[in-house]
Order: C-alpha cells, then structure tokens, then sequence
C-alpha cells in the first residue's frame, strides 16, 4: 500500500475526513486527544476497497464474518467515556479488534493495547493495518473474548465491541481497581445500552449511558 493510498484522495481525501470530525464535535465529542486522532487516522484502509468511499460517512460498515466496523460516533463516544478523567491508561484490553480500527485509535491513546479476537482472518488483517499505520504498542490474541487476557491482568481500562446479555465474570475481575470498562450490553435484536463499570476496593459501580447496537458477544474461536 502506498502513502498516497494512506493519505486518501476524493472521497478519502482529508477534507472529507475533517467533514466526519466535524459532525462528531457537532454530536457532543469534546476531546481534542480523540478528533486528532481520528481526523489522522486513515478508516478507509481498514474496509474493502469497494467500501473505501464511503469510509468517512458515520455509519458502521461490513467487514465480513458478519462482523462490522463501529460507527465512528462509537468509537469516539466509547474512547471519550473510557479515557474520560484520566490523562492516559497504561494498559487497555480490547474484546473483539474486527478489522482493527478502534484498536488503531486506542493504540495512538493509550500506553498498551491488549486485543482479543476470536475470528482469525479478522485479526490478520487487523494486524497488517496497523503495522501499516506503525503502530507498535499492539498486541494480539486469537482467543474467545469471554476469557480476556489472564496473563496481562489488571487492566486499567477495559473495552468490548460486542454486546453479551450480562457482563463475562472474568472480564470484571481482570479489571484493576480504579479501572473503567465499556460494554454493550443486552440481547441481540433488543435494547442495547452502553455501560461503563468502574471498579473500587468496596465493587463495582456501573453508569448506563446511550442505545447502542453490536453484533453478539459470542463464545468460542473460528
């Protein structure tokens, strides 16, 4: 791929890139850390060629698998709440990288991204992304999602791209305390509602947020 591909043209040019950034400011998102990102950030390269033009429109996109690509309101909305009074996480887990594009904008965020996929070509090409991007803070697990990623627990900040009908257990408990997670929750097809569950010494406190929809958090790898 070459650096005029990255740097886009037309319909995947910058200017049609800040046209997105500013509809996000226009629909609540504050954070200059997160639009920055985002604007630099080229989406169109995490969905099919056929796709590209429309990479910049906010909306979510198939990636295959019957997998998307998140809204970007989504991706800003849940980075926003996830880095939302801290200065910067060391650690983040990520549950479901799909094409590699929420994990892209953490990457450029966080000190360490942690991501768990369970469909493999997925992550494949999740990884050939970001090594386009440069990005080295990354790493991958080919895993069910449900797990985690027991060896890096605690995390500080926790983020999920699927929705479960109740929160994983061990998902909670690999959460450090002082640590935030973002999730999805409720049953596929009905409401969804975006939470954020923030760990203590004494538990867990959960604050629901905006109607979300994502695909099904399943169990298992393919």
């Amino acid at each position: 791929m070459t650096l005029r591909h990255l740097q886009g043209s037309g319909m995947t040019s910058q200017r049609t890139r800040n046209r997105l950034i500013t509809r996000l400011t226009e629909q609540g998102i504050v954070d200059e850390r997160i639009l920055e990102v985002m604007r630099t950030t080229p989406r169109h390269i995490f969905v099919d060629e056929a796709l590209a033009s429309r990479a910049y429109e906010d909306t979510a996109l198939p990636i295959g698998y019957n997998q998307t690509i998140s809204q970007p309101y989504t991706v800003a909305r849940m980075t926003e709440l996830l880095l939302e009074n801290t200065e910067t996480l060391d650690k983040v887990l990520e549950i479901g990288t799909g094409c590699g594009y929420q994990t892209a904008i953490l990457a450029q965020l966080v000190g360490e991204v942690y991501s768990v996929e369970r469909i493999l070509p997925l992550q494949k090409k999740a990884k050939v992304h970001t090594e386009l991007l440069k990005l080295k803070n990354i790493r991958y697990s080919y895993s069910d999602g449900s797990w985690g990623w027991e060896e890096y627990a605690p995390f500080n900040g926790i983020l999920v791209a699927a929705a479960p009908n109740e929160v994983p257990e061990a998902l909670l408990q690999q959460l450090a305390v002082g640590g935030v997670m973002l999730i999805p929750v409720g049953e596929q097809g009905g409401m969804q509602t975006l939470q954020r569950i923030t760990r203590s010494e004494n538990g867990f406190y959960v604050e629901e947020f905006d109607p979300v929809i994502f695909v099904p958090f399943l169990a298992g790898k393919e």
